[in-house]
């Protein structure tokens, strides 16, 4: 009796492991735009997209910093953060119900409870102003002219 119970206890946790792996996977699509469009940009993982809007796929539990390029205008960098998301809570009160700690832990490594913030990544890129030309100085003539 003992170890028909211990196998549904076991085949119940497997089946929860990773609920939110499960339901949410371990990546997130990732939109970034820039404010004009067709910035270049590129992340400090190796990600790149030659004009904007993009989409990436990120890993779930990657944080990053995703810098904009455009002629004209000044590069912008936004660090961009992971956090829990509601769905993500969800997921982890589930396996802690039904996964238990094999749950949890398989979640926690592969970052399914996070969300990427802010999402969409959207740079608003300043122009570079270039300089009005100098005015000529008037002379007061020189001294000693008479």
């Amino acid at each position: 009796m003992y170890k028909v119970f211990f196998a549904a206890a076991a085949a119940a946790a497997l089946v929860g492991a990773g609920c939110g792996t499960v339901v949410r996977g371990t990546t997130e699509k990732v939109t970034v735009e820039s404010n004009p469009p067709g910035a270049q940009v590129v992340s400090n993982m190796g990600m790149s997209c030659p004009a904007a809007p993009c989409i990436w796929d990120v890993p779930r539990k990657q944080e990053f910093v995703a810098t904009f390029s455009l002629d004209g205008h000044y590069p912008v960098q936004i660090p961009v953060t992971t956090r829990l998301s509601g769905g993500g809570a969800a997921g982890l009160a589930g396996n802690i119900l039904i996964g238990g700690v094999i749950g949890v832990g398989v979640d926690a490594a592969t970052g399914a409870p996070l969300d990427h913030t802010p999402n969409p990544v959207i740079a608003n890129m300043v122009p570079i102003e270039s300089r009005p030309a100098a005015k000529p100085r008037r002379g007061r003539g020189t001294r000693g002219e008479s």
